[in-house]
């Protein structure tokens, strides 16, 4: 904890990013001596004079104990270089942020992870489209990686929400200046659980246009590929784009019609060479995550009450509203609900909004179709 400040300490100094904090490791084997460096000291391993007395002003000002003391309180987590909790893919990037503060968690299965970003001002197409796609990555097992912006960062997490899947949400501002203001709920919901909103900004860090760019370095470095579903000509979607070809990533875009200002950015990806889009499976085969999802895959749980075998015979893998449920069993709804509750609890049965479930198989929940929505009739 004591080591972790000091970290803390140059993430908060102007000017010092992941070359310096890598030379200063290599040079003094651990950021706490090297807090205290001599001026000699920084000359001797290539530091200019703007880059130290950047540190030396931060050293008088900063109370180190304090800033860690705060960024626990707001119930924000530490990860850096050195722990076995950063994230594997973001580790092999070049210029990897040294430091991660994550609300929510980042687990073991989120390496498995597919970036879907695109335009702020999205299309009925786009939006249809988006979550077609983060609906069979969640199916599969996938955690979806986007912005948190509006558009179609929005409709990614709040779909992988809406089907209790993973999502990780990547600011480009400090994780108590959620942007946009109107997200704050979305954001509490995904570290609530469902995963995590992450950033290399610190408290107190507002979203100003700069951050923007360095940010989607993150989320295609947190990603085995990037999705793009619609993007303008000068969209920053085309930047995680571009950082993803220079990571080594695959880049899928999405078509769109040729006359549509909101898919020129996807079609001019598609004519650059990144893979064609047309559904989920186009992703999973290119990346072979079928073969995750066969891993990662929920084992067959058997109902073991009479109350869970007979709601477990009205579901598949197509949602099922819980009335229809109640209707078909003749059992009431209170005990419909606390037994789909207990059920879900198990991994047999999953929600997939709108009260309506689905049977979770050993390949994973699959549907194709709309789910009825609470209040309308069934057919």
């Amino acid at each position: 904890m004591s080591e972790l400040k000091y970290w803390l300490g140059f993430n908060l100094v102007k000017g010092i990013g992941p070359a310096k904090v890598q030379a200063l490791l290599d040079y003094f084997g651990n950021l706490s001596a090297a807090w205290h460096a001599t001026e000699w000291q920084l000359e001797k391993i290539g530091f200019d004079r703007r880059a130290i007395q950047s540190l030396q002003v931060s050293r008088d000002k900063l109370d180190l104990d304090a800033c860690l003391a705060r960024v626990q309180k707001a119930g924000i987590q530490l990860i850096t270089w050195q722990m076995e909790a950063y994230p594997a893919y973001l580790r092999e990037v070049p210029n990897a942020p040294p430091l991660l503060y994550v609300r929510g968690e980042i687990e073991e299965r989120d390496r498995w992870a597919i970036a879907v970003v695109g335009t702020r001002r999205l299309t009925a197409y786009g939006r249809q489209m988006t979550r077609e796609l983060v609906t069979g990555l969640v199916q599969n097992g996938i955690t979806v990686v986007s912005g948190l912006a509006r558009g179609v960062d929005a409709v990614a997490h709040k779909t992988a929400v809406e089907l209790g899947g993973r999502t990780i949400a990547v600011l480009g501002s400090g994780l108590d200046c959620i942007y946009p203001a109107e997200h704050r709920q979305l954001a509490q919901m995904i570290w609530n659980g469902q995963g995590a909103v992450v950033s290399e900004y610190g408290l107190g860090v507002r979203p100003e246009a700069k951050n923007f760019p360095p940010r989607n370095r993150l989320i295609s470095g947190l990603s085995m590929g990037v999705i793009v579903v619609e993007a303008g000509e000068r969209s920053g979607a085309l930047i995680t784009a571009d950082f993803a070809l220079e990571q080594d990533r695959e880049v899928f875009a999405v078509p769109g019609n040729v006359t549509s200002p909101a898919s020129r950015g996807t079609n001019r990806l598609i004519q650059q060479g990144a893979k064609l889009v047309m559904s989920v499976e186009d992703v999973l085969e290119e990346l072979n995550l079928r073969l995750v999802a066969e891993k990662t895959a929920v084992q067959m749980i058997l109902p073991e009450t009479a109350e869970e075998a007979a709601i477990y015979a009205q579901l598949s893998g197509q949602p099922t509203h819980i009335d229809d449920i109640c209707r078909a069993t003749g059992m009431p709804a209170s005990l419909v609900s606390s037994t789909l509750t207990l059920m879900e609890l198990k991994g047999m049965v999953l929600s997939v909004g709108g009260m309506n479930y689905v049977l979770v198989r050993e390949t994973g929940p699959v549907y194709n179709t709309t789910p009825r929505q609470e209040g309308e009739e069934s057919s």
